[in-house]
């Protein structure tokens, strides 16, 4: 499969597949395609697999468009204004995002729910107890929102998060969270009361606008004009 990222700041990624190729996508996912590519919608394996897709944010069919009797093009475009993470899953690298990332992948990557080893760290660290994680083999697009910021983080070397700009890592990086220190930072200092930790070894991608802080920026005006 060959693609191409365009667009700002409302990308589309547009894949070009090969006969008897597949792309998968959540339902609804599909902004166009040629009329060779044969859609099918099925949950994805098992009923643990789909059930396991719906805790992590995603719906719990999947769509599977196939490029039929010779090669085929199909777009996905993103939902919120930011860009799109192209990854190549392998076996030796695993990929673990927020919920909600997933947009489209080759059918060769497997997605699966993932589970915060620290209770603490999803419950308060603002990326959720619950990730999705991606293996298998293939190209896997996921939707930052805002600008994407890569780090490569050295074996025991951290970084400290503000709420939700966590959008990706490598599986071999830990998440945890850390108490801003002091009475007076945490109820005045406008950042909360916890930072999310992340520790290396690994790759992080950190997103710059988070729809959830979006969100929280425009609530007081919505609020006033009602």
């Amino acid at each position: 499969m060959q693609y191409e990222i365009k667009g700002t700041p409302l990308p589309v990624v547009i894949c070009n597949v090969e006969a008897g190729e597949s792309v998968v996508t959540e339902k609804g996912g599909m902004s166009w395609m040629t009329a060779n590519m044969s859609m099918s919608t099925n949950a994805g394996g098992s009923f643990g697999k789909a059930m396991s897709r719906m805790f992590s944010g995603e719906s719990i069919f999947r769509n599977i468009y196939t490029a039929e009797g010779g090669p085929g093009q199909i777009a996905f475009a993103s939902s919120f204004p930011g860009e799109i993470l192209a990854i190549n899953v392998s076996p030796s690298n695993t990929i673990v995002a927020q919920k909600s990332a997933f947009l489209a992948s080759e059918a060769t990557v497997n997605t699966s729910i993932h589970f915060q080893r620290k209770f603490g760290a999803g419950f308060f660290g603002g990326e959720g107890f619950i990730m999705q994680k991606f293996e298998g083999n293939g190209m896997v697009f996921l939707e930052i929102d805002g600008s994407v910021i890569t780090y490569d983080l050295q074996p025991g070397q951290s970084l400290l998060l503000d709420t939700g700009h966590l959008a990706a890592m490598d599986a071999s990086v830990s998440v945890d969270i850390e108490s801003v220190k002091g009475i007076g930072n945490k109820l005045f200092g406008g950042e909360g009361f916890f930072n999310t930790r992340v520790t290396g070894p690994g790759r992080v991608w950190l997103q710059t606008m988070p729809a959830s802080a979006v969100a929280a920026s425009v609530a007081p005006f919505i609020a006033t004009n009602h």
